[in-house]
């Protein structure tokens, strides 16, 4: 029982990114309000970045680089690929504040059932 225990704590990461991916999604379903539907995205997105990062972890492993003394290697590609998307992923929330902004001009509000209901108004 005691081995069970142990293997499910040692996977924390993964029960952080359930956690966080969980949360992000809650956040983007259950809320209304556009800036807090951002910050849900967001959340999931950082998720997915741990999840990443702890596929290109290994335990004992140092960096690629060739030599007698090294013999586990960590992969350097999925935080390579989480730099990219960090990036990428800053970009995409400022595209959606502006968004949230120009929305905000046009309908007063930023709260989706109202303007649905602006839109649905002849």
């Amino acid at each position: 029982m005691s081995d069970l225990i142990n293997t499910v704590l040692g996977l924390y990461n993964y029960w952080i990114v359930i956690f966080l991916m969980m949360c992000g999604f809650y956040i983007v379903v259950a809320h209304d309000n556009l800036i807090k539907k951002l910050v849900g995205l967001n959340i999931f997105q950082a998720s997915v970045f741990v999840l990443y990062i702890t596929f290109g972890k290994v335990s004992g492993g140092t960096a690629p680089i060739l030599g007698e003394a090294f013999h586990v290697y960590s992969n350097p590609l999925p935080h390579v690929l989480i730099l990219t998307a960090i990036v990428v992923g800053v970009a995409t929330t400022a595209l959606g504040l502006a968004l949230v902004v120009r929305i905000n001009e046009a309908y007063g509000t930023i709260e989706d059932d109202e303007i649905h209901s602006q839109d649905d108004e002849p």
